[in-house]
C-alpha cells in the first residue's frame, strides 16, 4: 500500500512549506529574530497553506512580509476580525493574501495562512520578533526556537487552535531549518551551547565582545532548538535608553524615549544563611498520559513521570522539619495524598515517599484548573506561607483562565512552575509563575530536573521581599511613566526587568538615576542605577517593542478581570490602538497582507493544506504515523490514556484533528501494519498500545537520598552500606569508639560520600545535607575530626571538616 512519508501530510497531500531559515541577533539579554519560510506549490491547483506553530510567549512580533513573483508585500497590523475578513475576501476573489494571528487563548501559539498560492508558484514569507532571554540557574541566557507543538488539552466546549495542526508523519518533519546567530555583549562572550549540533563558535573581535555561531547544516526542525549563551561577568545591573521614532505621532509611546532597567538584587549573606524552616509546600504534579513520554526526542531518554518522581523524592527529603506539605496529581481528574496539608514528620514523609513511588501517568487529559481551585479553597495556615510547585508538560488549552485564577489568589501564595519536555507551553509556565510571584523553569533534552527544582526551593525558602518601590531622580523637564506592572517579587541573583516611557526633553548629556527599594527581613535595602540621556546607538526599536508588548499584556489581563462590558471594551480599544501604533501584534490584532498588484485573479478551486509540525515521538501522533516508524507492543489501558490525552473524546470514540474515528479493540485481536497506516484516514479497529522500555538502573545518589530520615539522619543498615560500596559489618566494625550511636556514624559517612563523590551535584542535595549537619551538631561531645578521618579512610575520599560545616 502507499505509505504516508516524504513531503506529504497525513492525508497524502503535498506539503508546500519547504524550508525555514532563522537569523538571530543577540544584544546583551535581548534577541531580535527574523524567520523566513519558503513555500512552493507543486500541485496543479492553487493552495491555501495553513501553518500552526509555537513561539515563545514573551515575543513581540513586529514585522510580517511576503515576497511572491518579484512583488514585496508588507503586512499591516489590524484589528483581528477586520484582518480575517480582509483575508477571506481577498482569497475568495482569487487574490494572494497572507494572515498571521495569535491564538485567542494562548500567546505562544500562532497561525500563518498563505492564501491563493498559484500552481508552480513560490513564495517567501518572513516574520520578525524580539524577545527577552531568560536567566538559567547556572547563569546562562536561554534562547529557545520552539519547534514542537503538542495538542493542548481543551475541556469540553472549548476551542483550540492546535486541534487542526497535524503531526509530522512518523515524527519526520518535511522541511529543513537553518539558523545563524550573531551575538554581542560588552562583558565578553564565553561559550554557546545547544541541544542541537552547532558549528564552532567564532569570535569576531579580540576582546570577544562579538561572536557568531551556526546550526550545523541539514537540521530537520523536529525539536525545540535551544541556545545557552554564557557571558563573562554577565549579570550586572544596566539601563538601556532608546530614542523615540521621529516620524511617530507626538506624545505616543513610539515617539518618546523608552528605558529598560535590569536589576540583579544581591541579598545580605546573613539573610541567605537563615533560610525559613516554615511554610506550606504543595506539589501539583501532571499525571496526564503525555507524561509517559520521554523528556526529548532522543533515544533512551527518561520518561517525564519518572523524572517527576525522582524530583519529588528529593523535595520530600529536603523539606525542613516543622513545615506542612501535600501532593496532588492531576489529569482529567485529580487526587491528593492527604485530605489537607500535613505536618512534615517521619511518618508523613514515609507515607508520601511510598505513594510517590507508585505515581504513574494514568489520569487522562491535562485539566489543571479544577485542582487549582481545590487548592485555593483550602485556608492558608498562619505562620506557614503557601508555596505552590507545579510540574507539567504544559499541554493546556485554557491558559488564560488558569493564569487569571493564579493572579486572583496571588496574595495567598507563591507559584513556582516547571515545564517538562519539549513542547511545554511557555505561556502557561511563565504566566503562572509571573502572576504567582514565583519563578518559571523549563526542563528539556538531557536537562536534569533536580538542580532547577532545588533552585526554586531555595527561592521559596528565602524571606519574602516586601514594599518594593522604584523611585526616579530625573531632570525637571522629564517624567517617567511605567510600562511594566509593579514588581511583586525579587529573588537573590535573579534579574528583574522594568520598561519605562520617558516624556519631555532634556540635553543628551544630562544624567538621571533610579532606585529600587524594598524591605527584606525587616531591613530596608536600596539598589541604585545611574544613567545618562544619550540613547543607545544599536538598539533600534527593540526596547520600544518589548515595552509595548509588556503594556499590551497588562491591558489584556486587566480586560479579562473586568465585569462591566464597557470597561472591557475600553481596555480592548486601548490595546488595539497601542498594537497598531507600535506595529506589535496581540490577541486582538493580526498582520494582514494582500497582493493588490496582481492583475489576474488566481483561477481554480482552492485546496487547503495544513502544514505538519513536530511532536514528541510515541505521543500525540496518529496511529498511522507510529506504525510506519517502528513496530510496537500494545496494551489496552496505556493506549486509552494516550488517546484520552491526545484526542480529548470519550473512550468509545476518539478523534485526532481531521482524522476519522478510531475504535478501540480488545487485547488479543490482531491488527496489521497496513491497518495501522490507514488509521489516520479511515475507521478501523486497532489494538491500543504502549511502549515497554527497560527501566534504567537507579541512581546511587537518589538511593542514598531515599534512605535519609525526616530529621536529616541515616540509619546504619545494608541498604546504606550497599550505596557506600561496603558491607554493614565492615562499616560497623570501623565505627570509632567515642561515637555514641550507629545513626551518627551512618550520617557522617553519608555526608562524606556526597561531598567526596557527588560534589558536582551539590545543588541537588545541599538542603538535605544542611539538615544532616544540623542534626549532627545537636549531639554534643562528638570528635568530628577523628570521626571524619576514619570515614575518609574507609570510603577512600578526602573531605575536610570545614567543608561540611562541622
Amino acid at each position: 500500500m502507499e505509505r504516508t512519508c516524504g513531503l506529504l501530510t497525513l492525508k497524502n497531500e503535498p506539503v508546500p512549506l519547504k524550508s525555514v531559515s532563522v537569523e538571530l541577533s543577540v544584544q546583551g539579554f535581548v534577541a531580535d529574530v527574523s524567520s523566513t519560510l519558503q513555500y512552493e506549490n507543486q500541485e496543479s491547483s492553487p493552495v491555501e497553506a495553513v501553518f500552526v506553530f509555537p513561539m515563545e510567549s514573551d515575543s513581540a512580533v513586529y514585522r510580517f512580509q511576503a515576497q511572491i513573483g518579484g512583488v514585496l508585500i508588507e503586512a499591516e497590523v489590524r484589528e483581528k476580525q477586520e484582518a480575517r475578513d480582509e483575508y477571506d475576501d481577498a482569497v475568495s476573489s482569487g487574490q494572494q493574501a497572507f494572515l498571521l494571528e495569535e491564538s485567542d487563548e494562548s500567546s505562544d501559539v500562532f497561525r500563518l495562512s498563505v492564501g491563493s498560492l498559484p500552481p508552480g508558484q513560490s513564495a517567501s514569507v518572513s516574520l520578525s520578533y524580539v524577545t527577552e532571554l531568560a536567566v538559567q540557574e547556572d547563569g546562562a541566557l536561554r534562547f529557545c526556537l520552539p519547534g514542537v507543538l503538542n495538542p493542548r488539552y481543551t475541556p469540553a466546549g472549548g476551542m483550540s487552535m492546535t486541534a487542526s495542526a497535524p503531526a509530522a508523519p512518523g515524527g519526520f518533519v518535511p522541511y529543513s531549518l537553518s539558523l545563524s546567530a550573531n551575538i554581542r555583549s560588552p562583558s565578553g562572550i564565553d561559550t554557546v551551547q545547544s541541544n542541537c549540533p552547532l558549528d564552532p563558535l567564532e569570535h569576531l573581535t579580540e576582546d570577544k565582545t562579538e561572536a557568531k555561531v551556526n546550526l550545523s547544516p541539514g537540521h530537520k526542525f523536529d525539536r525545540d532548538v535551544e541556545l545557552l549563551v554564557y557571558y563573562k561577568n554577565a549579570h550586572q545591573p544596566t539601563t538601556i535608553l532608546e530614542a523615540g521614532l521621529p516620524s511617530a505621532t507626538p506624545g505616543s509611546l513610539m515617539a518618546d524615549a523608552v528605558a529598560m532597567l535590569s536589576f540583579y538584587p544581591e541579598f545580605p549573606v546573613a539573610v541567605l544563611s537563615s533560610l525559613s524552616s516554615c511554610g506550606e509546600f504543595i506539589f501539583l504534579v501532571d499525571r496526564s498520559g503525555s507524561m509517559d513520554c520521554p523528556m526529548s526526542t532522543g533515544t533512551g531518554e527518561m520518561q517525564r513521570i519518572k523524572s517527576a518522581r525522582d524530583t519529588l523524592l528529593l523535595l520530600l527529603k529536603s523539606l525542613p522539619l516543622g513545615c506542612y506539605f501535600n501532593i496532588y496529581g492531576f489529569g482529567s481528574t485529580f487526587e491528593s495524598f492527604f485530605p489537607d496539608s500535613v505536618e512534615y514528620t517521619q511518618e508523613t514523609m514515609d507515607s508520601a515517599v511510598e505513594k510517590v513511588k507508585t505515581m504513574e501517568a494514568d489520569l487522562g487529559g491535562t485539566e489543571i484548573l479544577e485542582p487549582l481551585k481545590e487548592i485555593y479553597r483550602k485556608p492558608c495556615r498562619d505562620g506557614h506561607p503557601r508555596q505552590l510547585f507545579v510540574f507539567t508538560d504544559g499541554e493546556v488549552g485554557n491558559t488564560k483562565e488558569v493564569t487569571d485564577l493564579v493572579k486572583i489568589n496571588a496574595l495567598s501564595h507563591r507559584c513556582f512552575t516547571f515545564g517538562i519536555g519539549e513542547g511545554a507551553s511557555s505561556s502557561l509556565i511563565k504566566g503562572m509563575a509571573r502572576e504567582g510571584s514565583g519563578h518559571p523553569q523549563f526542563i528539556t533534552g538531557t536537562d536534569r530536573m533536580q538542580p532547577k527544582v532545588m533552585q526554586s526551593l531555595r527561592f521559596a525558602l528565602q524571606p519574602a521581599v516586601h514594599d518594593i518601590s522604584v523611585k526616579w531622580d530625573l531632570p525637571p523637564a522629564v517624567n517617567a511613566s511605567p510600562l511594566s506592572p509593579p514588581l511583586k517579587v525579587l529573588f537573590q541573583g535573579q534579574r528583574a526587568l522594568l520598561y519605562i516611557q520617558l516624556t519631555g526633553q532634556c540635553d543628551s548629556g544630562a544624567a538621571g538615576s533610579v532606585n529600587l527599594q524594598y524591605t527584606l527581613a525587616d531591613a530596608s535595602v536600596k539598589n541604585e542605577l545611574k544613567f545618562n540621556f544619550k540613547p543607545d546607538k544599536d538598539s533600534g526599536l527593540t526596547i520600544h517593542r518589548l515595552g509595548a508588548r509588556t503594556l499590551i499584556r497588562s491591558l489584556e489581563g486587566e480586560e479579562r478581570e473586568k465585569e462591566e462590558d464597557e470597561e472591557r471594551k475600553a481596555l480592548k480599544k486601548k490595546a488595539i490602538e497601542l498594537s497598531t501604533q507600535s506595529g506589535v501584534s496581540c490577541s486582538h490584532t493580526a498582520f494582514i497582507g494582500v497582493n493588490k498588484d496582481s492583475k489576474e485573479p488566481v483561477q481554480g478551486p482552492l485546496q487547503r493544506r495544513n502544514i505538519p509540525t513536530a511532536r514528541m515521538y510515541g505521543y500525540a501522533m496518529p496511529m498511522c504515523a507510529m506504525a510506519c516508524s517502528a513496530p510496537m507492543m500494545f496494551d489496552r489501558c496505556s493506549a486509552l490514556e494516550m488517546l484520552d490525552t491526545c484526542c480529548y473524546m470519550s473512550e468509545d470514540s476518539y478523534e485526532y484533528g481531521e482524522a476519522d474515528t478510531v475504535i478501540m479493540k480488545s487485547e488479543g485481536d490482531g491488527v496489521s501494519e497496513e491497518d495501522l497506516c490507514d488509521a489516520g484516514r479511515n475507521s478501523v479497529e486497532v489494538d491500543t498500545y504502549t511502549i515497554h522500555a527497560a527501566e534504567p538502573e537507579e541512581d546511587p545518589m537518589l538511593q542514598l537520598i531515599s534512605l535519609q530520615r525526616a530529621n536529616g539522619s541515616w540509619d546504619l543498615d545494608q541498604k546504606l552500606a550497599s550505596v557506600l560500596g561496603k558491607t554493614e559489618e565492615e562499616i560497623a566494625s570501623k565505627m570509632p569508639g567515642e561515637v555514641p550511636n550507629n545513626e551518627l556514624w551512618a550520617t557522617v559517612l553519608a555526608l562524606l560520600w556526597l561531598y567526596g563523590f557527588k560534589l558536582d551535584s551539590k545543588d541537588e542535595w545541599q538542603f538535605l545535607a544542611m539538615k544532616a549537619v544540623s542534626w549532627i551538631k545537636g549531639h554534643k561531645g562528638l570528635s568530628v575530626t577523628q570521626c571524619m578521618q576514619v570515614g575518609n579512610t574507609l570510603l577512600g575520599c578526602q573531605v575536610e571538616p570545614q567543608t561540611l560545616g562541622l
